[in-house]
């Protein structure tokens, strides 16, 4: 059976491509043929044939796969998701989306689906973001963006998880903001509080454009991380 993971973050802006790339190239190096998907990507640069977060996803999978089941869903306008959908008047249908799921883990032996914005982003006037994991039967990582006001984030983000009946397999500290205050300590406090497992602490990485890191131990993590 293919792995599989989603890559959820507790806001925009946090690092989800960064990690999931990571993530991905860590499989890559421990020989895991493993195939990218971002199910929902909103925000196409003027003139851009792929939109960002999909091309970078792309670059890190270990497989080609074509774009249509990589992101089945891609709007021009960098908003929430429901409101681009609706500005051009689509509707987001989680049996497409598991559909393209099926395809990309018929090529791969793990598939690293990444989310858009929030865990409880809308998708459309009853589905959110979550609706996504549940319906692929995915367990979460989440990515934690350290900086001032993460711990309320991760915590509520852990408690929406929880009460869809995912599971969280794990977290990510991806430390964004380098100029934070005791970010050590926010970090020590999710440890301590957060079920799951800490994935990884991603330094200050230089911001956007940066080459992503690879995530050691990433065949290991994923196999534990186990069905949803």
């Amino acid at each position: 059976m293919t792995a599989g993971i989603f890559v959820a973050g507790t806001d925009t802006g946090v690092g989800k491509t960064h990690v999931a790339t990571a993530l991905l190239r860590g499989l890559g190096r421990d020989g895991v043929r493993a195939a990218a998907m971002k199910p929902v990507a909103a925000g196409l640069d003027p003139g851009a044939a792929v939109q960002a977060d999909v091309a970078a996803l792309a670059a890190a999978a270990g497989i080609d796969a074509p774009l249509a089941d990589v992101c089945p869903y891609v709007f021009a306008a960098p908003i929430a998701p429901h409101v681009a959908a609706a500005r051009e008047g689509v509707a987001i249908d989680l049996g497409r989306i598991a559909a393209a799921y099926g395809r990309l883990a018929a090529r791969a032996e793990a598939v690293v689906v990444e989310g858009a914005g929030g865990v409880l982003v809308p998708l459309g006037p009853a589905t959110d973001m979550l609706d996504i994991p549940a319906r692929l039967g995915l367990p979460v990582l989440l990515v934690v963006g350290i900086r001032l006001g993460c711990l309320n984030h991760a915590l509520l983000s852990a408690l929406a998880i929880s009460s869809r009946g995912l599971r969280l397999a794990g977290w990510v500290a991806n430390r964004i903001d380098p100029a934070m205050a005791e970010a050590d300590a926010s970090v020590e406090a999710l440890d301590r509080r957060l079920s799951a497992p800490r994935w990884a602490d991603l330094g200050w990485s230089g911001g956007a454009g940066a080459a992503p890191p690879f995530l050691a131990g990433a065949r290991r993590l994923l196999a534990a991380s186990g069905p949803g």
